[in-house]
């Protein structure tokens, strides 16, 4: 009985956070050697605004993250995933935002037809054509990594507004 109770109070505090942490999901979906991109063009208040990035949102109560990659998924393109794999754990710290834990995934198959996202514009950019695109600093570090096929990877990106000033990747100061 201890130990759930004190399960109970980590995943409380998971979902809470240290310091108020956000958890969501991020996934680049593949098709043709394109990913799946979303312009982030229709919140007036988006931490994201003009950005494009991958796919994916906030937890809600109770989900696993591969719960809530399907959900997200799916509310945001219509799609159904049939194959995805969790990449990484992203930390993103912004000043002016709450903090994030973002459960990075890349997805392979699907089923479904692509309907219109009330979040932006999505739209299948080719990989060799995404570094070209209005991007986080950041993303473009680990875009690199999963072009890379790179193992399971920590990273902890810190912004003062869109200005990166530090990477971590597992522990280690990248910048």
């Amino acid at each position: 009985m201890y130990y759930r109770i004190i399960g109970d109070r980590m995943r409380k505090q998971m979902m809470k956070g240290a310091g108020s942490m956000i958890l969501t999901t991020l996934c680049y979906i593949e098709k043709d050697d394109s990913y799946l991109m979303l312009h982030r063009v229709k919140k007036d208040v988006d931490v994201n605004k003009g950005k494009w990035i991958g796919v994916g949102g906030k937890f809600e109560k109770d989900e696993s993250p591969d719960e809530c990659l399907v959900r997200e998924v799916r509310e945001e393109t219509g799609l159904e995933l049939l194959s995805y794999q969790m990449r990484g754990v992203l930390t993103f710290q912004s000043v002016g935002w709450e903090s994030e834990y973002i459960f990075l995934y890349t997805a392979d198959a699907f089923s479904g037809e692509l309907k219109e996202c009330n979040e932006g514009t999505l739209k299948w950019v080719p990989k060799d054509e995404i570094q070209d695109l209005n991007l986080w600093d950041g993303d473009r570090i680990f875009l690199r990594y999963l072009r890379e096929n790179r193992p399971f990877f920590s990273m902890k990106l810190c912004y003062d507004q869109d200005i990166l000033k530090e990477v971590r990747v597992d522990g280690k100061l990248l910048r």
